[in-house]
């Protein structure tokens, strides 16, 4: 092992720690600033090998209940403030990752611009938001944490005082104080109404403004318009996978929440460019097609007569307004004076706009044609229509079978849907869609589930039909382990007309792959779906076909190496399938924040899938306070966006580096890498009788069950199994308890078991997709601590065997800690990431105090202890572990 390195800070650490530290001092009072200040200088001072590891402990010994509550508090407002700092230094941002750089490295490996141009046409790149409950701070709290970084921007260009007039250091210092006293916990749980709006600040706040500067930007780098090919997605109010909250009404108010967001601010859009628009006609030519317009507006202000375009946007304004009544069913913001009839459809009012940019181009000799304001609104009604995000709908697939089989009993089409086999199952639905009649009569009582399913089918098609196909595009199946359940589907969608035989603008079903079996059966579902009569014309039609693949229950299945290359073969097994079916491969990537649920870069993710298995569209699910770390904040949001095209880019349109006899080494390397580290992984998790109880009993699973955090339950059934566990739940815990099992417990027994490291090495220095794969786990090997982790492990002394078990974990981590370092030639972990590493130290001190407080109460609260304190104790401290862990479900 190497030298540490020295624990450094950048400048806005410490000028918001400082902050911090004197707020605590005003409003804790002296002593609790001064325990604060002996704990956090005494773990720094163990971290930096200047003192012993038992210096940590007199501290906290000295903290009553209250003392306790308020110190972790700080240590949270601390690391948050740590994020924000480290955020808008860009320490976790790549300097390769953007779009300049990927255009620049494309035109070096002999990439024209016509070839990404022709890309981009056809191309879709979309961020999905979803509602998974890994966000532990409240909303008041992130909105404090964006006014600071607001604030500290303003600073930043050397402004002393805030355009209200208020003074910029006192603003940062009140906000830092509101901080402090905002409660941080949430006292009722959240609703999936709750969920939406939380969702909805985001769309309405940054990827509004946020996408259409964006492509203002690329626009001027590619030398050309390129097509709207960034959209956002939403799972949130339409993800109703064990989730029973998510029902027609969540669908109908998401959508109808969003419409009224995006189409209120198409409406600021426009009055701001009525009022700059003064352009005179006896000044200006104006074309016939803009003076068509204005004649069409019905304003005939004398003080306007001469001004043609603001006439116009009058007209467009009376049309906008009308749309938001007919659409939301509540009166505009800002009503207008003239009436209007409501646009069919978003491209008519985007091809009024055009008609605006036009005339502008002709008439300002070329000076007006590119007018900021102007050309954002036509990218933004592009880009988010009338419907803001594609809101996708999921089920479990269980739940199709089910449905499908009371619809067809009571329709006297088969008495036991659920007893019959695949073949016979397929049989039936390929016939049901031959004929274009629904099944569900409208007089008969279904069970609650078929009624509350057919409800949201219903709700659905309504939705398209108001705010445009775009508001809902995708019905994605969650265990989807056949060709029959992609049918179910499509019956199912018939019944309210989100699929007909005879139409091109179906609904697109998507299978979920999560499973390592399901994995490795999506080739042959996915060919036998394509081969499909019924089928084949629509996705001829349709261009493209998409498939999703699950990190989570991979990984919960299989271990971190065995579900990273399941997934990576998998994709790569897809596209000679949909080669022969002549269509387009459209990935979606349902990851999470932790590495064991999928998370680390997603610029790195995104350019070591397999070749050819991008193709210009890609989806990626982004969740809980990954949301939040990614796009909360403007700036934030333009380097994770620039990072996810600028990827895209590259691994669509970069040549092959690898020659076909390496592939075959390095391919073969991992398929023995994953056997052995499966069969690890099964062996400690599946296979140990008593790890299930010694998993419940080490983590705080059962306390984080306690949080307030989400609207679905933490389990899809009330088994206490593994496999019934939420992927989120699992990987939670083990972050929590500095374990962090699910990013690498497999892999040091597969590299101790390999003979040729010197091949590993060649893989880690040449292959992407290894690369990535290493450092996703060395940073959670980073972030993780056996010493730590062994107090966890001593709260399930009661469980038999409880020893060995976490002597077996143990074991392991050393074997992937050794196993790595050997492979990257490093002597310790993240020597040749240095940001990262000093991003990691300097959370550490913060950290391992958490750590043990929330040990010792959740002994106390175990033992029967009933003051609430303790409760809420460990709720903070599960808060607080989140906040610095950043990744950590």
């Amino acid at each position: 092992m190497g030298p540490p390195i020295q624990i450094s800070q950048n400048p806005d650490i410490r000028y918001l720690g400082r902050i911090l530290g004197d707020v605590i001092r005003a409003y804790g009072g002296d002593k609790l600033f001064r325990q604060t200040e002996y704990i956090r200088s005494s773990s720094v001072d163990r971290h930096r090998g200047i003192a012993g590891a038992e210096a940590i402990d007199p501290g906290l010994d000295a903290l009553s209940l209250d003392d306790t509550i308020a110190f972790v508090r700080g240590f949270m407002l601390f690391s948050m403030l740590a994020n924000l700092a480290e955020d808008r230094q860009g320490v976790a941002a790549e300097p390769e990752a953007t779009v300049a750089a990927a255009l620049q490295k494309l035109k070096g490996d002999g990439i024209d611009g016509e070839a990404v141009a022709a890309l981009l046409n056809a191309a879709l790149i979309a961020p999905v938001l979803t509602a998974h409950p890994t966000e532990v701070r409240r909303k008041s709290v992130l909105d404090h944490k964006n006014r600071v970084a607001e604030l500290m921007r303003m600073r930043d260009a050397g402004l002393e005082e805030t355009p209200e007039g208020d003074v910029i250091e006192d603003a940062i210092r009140r906000q830092v104080v509101l901080l402090w006293q905002t409660r941080p916990l949430r006292t009722q749980k959240l609703f999936v109404a709750d969920e939406i709006d939380n969702a909805l600040t985001y769309l309405r706040d940054v990827f509004l403004p946020v996408v259409p500067k964006l492509y203002a930007r690329w626009e001027k780098e590619l030398g050309a318009r390129p097509a709207s090919f960034l959209r956002v997605g939403s799972w949130i109010g339409g993800d109703r996978d064990g989730n029973p909250f998510v029902t027609a009404e969540t669908l109908r108010m998401a959508t109808s929440r969003n419409a009224a967001a995006v189409i209120g601010h198409y409406i600021d859009e426009v009055h701001a460019l009525g009022a700059e628009l003064s352009v005179s006609s006896g000044l200006a030519p104006v074309p016939q097609a803009v003076e068509a317009l204005a004649e069409a507006s019905g304003d005939t202000a004398p003080s306007r007569s001469d001004e043609p375009y603001r006439r116009a946007l009058s007209g467009i304004y009376a049309r906008l307004s009308a749309t938001y009544v007919a659409i939301t069913g509540k009166a505009p913001p800002r009503p207008g004076a003239l009436k209007g009839e409501p646009y069919a459809a978003p491209a008519d009012f985007r091809r009024d706009l055009v008609t605006i940019a036009s005339g502008l181009s002709a008439s300002g000799k070329g000076q007006l044609a590119g007018i900021g304001a102007l050309g954002r609104l036509i990218r933004a009604v592009e880009v988010f229509g009338f419907h803001l995000a594609t809101l996708d709908m999921r089920q479990n697939s269980a739940v199709h079978e089910r449905v499908l089989a009371e619809l067809l009993h009571v329709a006297g089409v088969e008495a036991d849907y659920l007893a019959l086999d695949e073949e016979a199952r397929a049989a039936l639905l390929r016939r049901e869609l031959a004929v274009n009649r629904p099944l569900a009569a409208p007089w008969h009582e279904w069970s609650e589930e078929t009624a509350g399913e057919l409800a949201i089918i219903h709700a659905a098609a309504d939705v398209r039909s108001r705010l445009g196909t775009d508001a809902i595009v995708q019905w994605i199946i969650s265990k989807a382990e056949s060709l029959s359940d992609l049918l179910e589907v499509h019956v199912l969608a018939r019944e309210g007309g989100l699929w007909s035989a005879a139409s091109d603008d179906n609904l697109m079903v998507v299978p979920l792959f999560e499973t390592i079996a399901d994995l490795d059966d999506a080739p042959a579902i996915m060919a036998a779906y394509f081969a499909l009569p019924e089928i084949a014309p629509h996705v001829a039609a349709r261009g493209h076909q998409e498939v999703m693949i699950g990190y989570s229950d991979s990984n919960k299945d299989g271990g971190y190496l065995t579900s990273t290359w399941g997934l990576h073969q998998a994709s790569a097994a897809l596209i000679p399938v949909f080669e022969a079916a002549d269509t387009a491969m459209q990935l979606f990537h349902g990851r999470g924040g932790a590495v064991g649920r999928g998370g680390g870069s997603a610029f790195a993710a995104i350019r070591a899938q397999p070749a050819g298995t991008v193709q210009g569209r890609i989806r990626i699910t982004e969740q809980g306070e990954v949301i939040a770390a990614k796009y909360g904040t403007i700036d934030g949001a333009a380097t994770n966006l620039e990072a996810m095209v600028s990827a895209s880019l590259l691994a669509s349109l970069e040549p092959e580096a690898m020659g076909a006899k390496e592939a075959a080494r390095f391919t073969a390397a991992m398929d023995a890498l994953s056997d052995s580290a499966f069969a690890a992984y099964r062996g400690l998790v599946y296979d140990t009788p008593a790890f299930k109880d010694f998993f419940r009993a080490m983590t705080p699973i059962a306390e984080i069950a306690g949080l307030k955090i989400g609207s679905r339950p933490s389990s899809r059934t009330k088994s206490s199994a593994i496999e019934d566990l939420r992927a989120i739940p699992w990987v939670f815990s083990w972050a929590q308890a500095r374990t962090m099992l699910p990013g690498w417990y497999g892999t040091g027994e597969a590299f101790a078991g390999f003979a040729d490291k010197a091949l590993l090495a060649d893989m880690a220095a040449s292959w992407p997709f290894f690369g990535a794969l290493l450092g996703n786990m060395e940073m959670v090997l980073a972030k993780s601590d056996m010493g730590i982790a062994a107090r966890y492990a001593a709260l399930a002394s009661q469980v038999d065997g409880h020893e060995a078990i976490f002597g077996r974990i143990k074991d392991g981590w050393n074997r992937a800690h050794d196993g790595l370092l050997e492979i990257s030639g490093q002597t310790r972990l993240l020597e040749k990431n240095p940001a990262l590493e000093a991003s990691i130290r300097l959370r550490l001190p913060y950290i391992e105090p958490l750590n043990l407080l929330q040990i010792e109460l959740m002994k106390r609260h175990r033992a029967g202890e009933t003051d609430p304190r303790i409760a809420e104790g460990i709720q903070l401290t599960i808060n607080a572990i989140a906040t610095a862990l950043r990744n950590s479900g």
